[in-house]
């Protein structure tokens, strides 16, 4: 087994290219602030939302439902991830993969039929 000592001039290249990077974003950051235009306004101050002007409190109450439906989806996207190493090795699992793929689809529909029935993505 060979075993590599590293030297600290081996470390050189690295520590220029680190050093190089935050240069370079620490003269951009000074030299933009520096050079940028200062106006300021009572418009231009304001607060927005995707050019949109803010209405109403962040903090007023949001539906329960609204959480609910965003669970479901990043459970049921997060289910459906796992179809695809299944279907990239399909032939190499053979029929009990086959088998355990029918389960892992029959429970996840089961979970989708049951969430379908409380009335879950109902909205009202």
């Amino acid at each position: 087994m060979n075993t590599a000592s590293y030297l600290p001039s081996d470390y050189i290249p690295i520590f220029i290219q680190l050093g190089l990077a935050l240069g370079f974003i620490v003269t951009t950051m000074i030299v933009t602030h520096s050079i940028g235009p200062k106006r300021h306004s009572q418009k231009k101050d304001d607060p927005f939302e995707c050019g949109i002007p803010a209405q109403g409190d962040a903090r007023a109450p949001i539906s329960i439902k609204y959480f609910l439906i965003a669970i479901l989806f990043v459970l049921f996207d997060v289910e459906v991830i796992f179809l695809y190493p299944w279907a990239v090795n399909f032939l190499k699992l053979g029929t009990t993969g086959f088998i355990q793929m029918i389960l892992f689809m029959g429970l996840l529909l089961a979970g989708f039929y049951y969430v379908i029935r409380k009335g879950v993505l109902n909205w009202e």
